[in-house]
């Protein structure tokens, strides 16, 4: 995508070879590039959030790999590199196969010529991760176009947390439908949460959807359901950072209230993910999908902008009182129209999962 006519990609190598980064946690306000030297700084950009989304960890993981075996191409580093970047984050499913899928190339390999491969895959994965998501805007776009045809009149789409290209290498899940509609003339319009307590909808989605010049309105979390009631949303689709093999969906925090008030309200609500955020493994979301609990200063305090320019922080509740911080949550299968992934959108039940994915589908509950 583009900033100020500009492309750039969340994540990328420079010329001088060196794993660039958007720090995202000082979205919208100010645009700033870190540089990952080592596989302790990518350990900590995934940890910190300087990036986030699913996709987008694991590719970050995949160059923490990498940058790893510039440094140590050992047995020892390969295998201590994955379980430190492993322990980062709990949920995001991408973050175990980009690490996995890492170990298998590397592993057989000759020390001498980890190096070279392990920026080989990474760089692969990059690459695969943008042509998934075009793919998946590509199927995600005629949903939206077929219920253009039908209004005549703008889309109204409610989206939560930021599913866009700064979740993923470039393109989005969730806004990547968005953008390929909003690009083919398609009128579009797109109600995002602000995503409390972190405001990746506020700061990230506005901040994606402003520099792209589709329109939006940012609104709290809680005016949703009072949106769909008043027949101002014809259609939700949200991303994933995992999902079951019997078609749960794991995304951040505030998701499943979505979803319920469009099942209450008759409202298609879609989920767009990549086939990597599926976890074969597992088909119960509310029992084995781990959720992920955060520091209690995200509850406690807001970042923002000050009326002076400058970028601080403030504190919302009294001194003492305890909070809780679950950053995930599950949306049940019954609830989800569909899933729209590369290969295309198919009901979210185990059996739709598995014909479109029947290589990985004979891996499910194991």
């Amino acid at each position: 995508m583009k900033i100020d006519g500009q492309h750039y990609r969340s994540i990328w190598l420079d010329d001088k070879d060196d794993v660039s980064i958007i720090d995202q946690t000082r979205l919208p306000h100010e645009f700033k590039i870190r540089i990952l030297h080592t596989a302790d700084d990518a350990a900590l950009a995934i940890r910190d959030m300087w990036v986030r989304g699913a996709p987008l960890i694991g590719a970050t993981a995949a160059w923490g790999m990498a940058l790893a075996m510039r440094e140590d191409s050992s047995d020892t580093s390969l295998q201590q590199t994955a379980e430190k970047l492993l322990a980062t984050r709990p949920t995001a499913v991408n973050l175990r196969w980009a690490i996995d899928t890492m170990l298998t190339r590397l592993g057989p390999l000759p020390q001498h010529e980890r190096a070279d491969a392990a920026q080989t895959a990474a760089s692969e994965i990059c690459d695969a991760d943008v042509a998934t998501n075009s793919q998946i805007g590509n199927h995600g776009k005629t949903i939206i176009e077929t219920l253009w045809q039908q209004l005549q009149r703008p889309i109204n789409i409610l989206t939560h947390c930021n599913a866009g290209w700064l979740a993923t290498v470039d393109w989005g899940t969730a806004l990547a439908p968005i953008y390929k509609a909003h690009n083919a003339g398609i009128p579009v319009h797109v109600w995002a949460d602000e995503t409390r307590p972190r405001n990746q909808g506020a700061s990230l989605t506005a901040w994606e959807l402003k520099a792209h010049g589709v329109p939006h309105h940012v609104i709290v979390d809680n005016a949703g359901g009072h949106l769909m009631q008043h027949g101002e949303v014809d259609l939700c689709i949200v991303g994933s950072d995992r999902t079951t093999a019997a078609g749960d969906v794991c995304n951040k925090i505030g998701t499943y209230l979505k979803a319920l008030a469009a099942r209450d309200n008759g409202i298609p609500f879609y989920v767009a993910l990549p086939g990597s955020t599926i976890d074969w493994t597992i088909s119960d979301g509310l029992r084995d999908i781990p959720i992920e609990e955060r520091d209690a200063r995200e509850v406690t305090h807001i970042q923002g902008k000050l009326e002076n320019g400058d970028i601080s922080s403030v504190q919302l509740p009294p001194d003492g009182s305890p909070t809780r911080n679950p950053a995930f949550d599950v949306t049940p299968a019954r609830l989800v129209s569909g899933l729209i992934m590369e290969r295309g959108v198919c009901a979210a039940t185990p059996a739709a999962l598995a014909a479109l994915y029947p290589e990985y589908a004979s891996n499910e509950g194991k």
